[in-house]
């Protein structure tokens, strides 16, 4: 017969896991070729003990770790189109093409906030942050680093712009999930959702603004011409290049599912590198006497493996090299590792016994929002699956949301608010994770510059403090029928 851990039993998986990443940190230079993946696997180990002594069958706990696993393959194929996308993009021209027009519209001085918007736009067309980040987001921080600007303070303004069309489009996953998680209907969520969100991205822009207004970009220029010669004389820069993103985002708003979508950008990006990069095709395979051949092994090249390209300037050269789906492998590994971790906590009731004093204690409003806020964040460092952060909080407090008199909006803002925006900022994450190996910037040095993934949370927790928009039932209003959602 199963029994419940005590919660410093459920607890001391998560304790060792901290100190094991935290030790990684110090000890390891590249903490995601596999010191990472070790400790969540031996914490695994130490959760999978425990839920034996409290009467779990090994079977039970396999069941579930496979179950885990299964939720995060559809990311994780994702995760290797993306990577076959990157590669095809960068040998057709594409991301080059978009480096060397932006730096001609783009002033140094406005170009974190242009990021931001450009990113947001994108994501709220595509309704999701992973191909707005693979694509424009690639580009952007090309002309970021051509600029001479900070890497981390680049990504961070892709990713709060790309995050922010992830929470409120219509076509995102998650703004699907949080208000059927909470009983409301789509278009009531995202209506409710704008009251913090507007806030969150104002305060963002004028930080990113003020970044801007205040670096000194005085060497910029020659920098820009620079690059753009690399560019030019590596690269056929065609403006019929945009034709490869611009019938993607049109294949996207379709509302073609992910898989299909990134496999045919893929695809495209090499047909257009057969058609406007012979040059490329030539040097990448080596071959010179047999173009279809040259051509077959420098697309297959940039899907799976490492292509780096020569230009006159060096830095340039590090922006041109892309890894394809090989690059992506240790990221995989990391969220497989993760989805295991997350598995056993959950087979055996640890995670939901460390939240249920959270629940209990959560009195006014205010501490309600509050607790729900820091429990999507938990989910989220421990089952590392933004999923997972906007489900088991939202099946845990609904009825505490009812019981209080809030209408279900307020807990779907709030799981949207904190479960969605701050899965990007743990490392291990499938989120984080991801983001981090597309940019090629290190989770922890962009996320201090994620000013709307910061804000977001802190924002809806002082809308409930201050009781500012929080809905109410009436007092002749019932809770009525809510859509029928799984629980434990």
């Amino acid at each position: 017969m199963k029994r419940e851990a005590s919660l410093f039993i459920a607890l001391l998986p998560i304790l060792v896991l901290i100190v094991l990443l935290t030790s990684n940190v110090f000890l390891f230079e590249d903490t995601l070729g596999g010191a990472n993946q070790i400790a969540l696997l031996l914490a695994a180990a130490l959760a999978g003990i425990i839920s034996i002594r409290l009467g779990l069958p090994w079977n039970k706990i396999r069941e579930k770790i496979v179950s885990t696993i299964g939720s995060a393959m559809p990311s994780i194929l994702i995760l290797l189109l993306i990577g076959s996308l990157a590669g095809t993009w960068m040998i057709s021209g594409v991301v080059p093409a978009m480096i060397y027009y932006g730096l001609d519209i783009i002033n140094p001085k406005m170009f974190l906030f242009t990021a931001v918007v450009t990113s947001a736009i994108v994501s709220v067309a595509t309704g999701s942050s992973w191909s707005t980040i693979a694509t424009i987001g690639v580009a952007l921080l090309g002309i970021g680093k051509a600029l001479g600007m900070s890497e981390a303070v680049v990504a961070g303004a892709i990713i709060s712009g790309a995050y922010f069309g992830d929470k409120i489009s219509p076509l995102s996953d998650t703004t699907n999930l949080a208000p059927a998680m909470a009983g409301t209907d789509l278009f009531t969520h995202i209506r409710y959702m704008f009251f913090t969100t507007v806030p969150s991205l104002t305060i963002t822009l004028i930080i990113f603004l003020a970044i801007g207004f205040s670096g000194d970009h005085s060497g910029a220029l020659n920098n820009v011409q620079a690059v753009k010669a690399a560019i030019d004389g590596t690269f056929s820069t065609n403006p019929l290049l945009f034709l490869v993103p611009a019938i993607l985002l049109t294949i996207i708003i379709l509302k073609v599912p992910p898989l299909p979508s990134l496999l045919a950008g893929s695809l495209l990006g090499g047909i257009f590198a057969i058609i406007f990069q012979p040059e490329i095709i030539r040097e990448v395979a080596g071959i010179t006497n047999n173009y279809i051949q040259a051509s077959y092994v420098t697309v297959m090249q940039a899907m799976f493996g490492d292509v780096s390209l020569s230009t006159t300037d060096s830095k340039v050269n590090e922006l041109l090299s892309t890894s394809g789906m090989r690059g992506m492998l240790d990221t995989v590994w990391l969220i497989l590792s993760a989805m295991v971790f997350g598995g056993v906590m959950e087979s055996a009731g640890l995670l939901r016994r460390i939240t249920q004093p959270i629940v209990r204690y959560a009195k006014s409003t205010g501490s309600l929002v509050a607790s729900t806020v820091g429990t999507c964040i938990f989910f989220n460092i421990t089952a590392s699956d933004q999923y997972i952060s906007i489900v088991v909080p939202g099946r845990m407090f609904r009825k505490t949301y009812e019981e209080k008199g809030l209408k279900p909006e307020v807990l779907s803002r709030t799981l949207e608010d904190s479960g969605t925006m701050t899965s990007v900022l743990i490392p291990w994450n499938t989120c984080g994770a991801t983001q981090s190996r597309v940019l090629g910037v290190d989770t922890f040095a962009y996320a201090p510059y994620a000013f709307f993934n910061i804000i977001s949370p802190l924002m809806t927790i002082l809308f409930a403090y201050l009781n500012i928009k929080i809905r109410r039932f009436g007092k002749n209003e019932k809770t009525g029928e809510k859509p029928d959602v799984p629980v434990d």
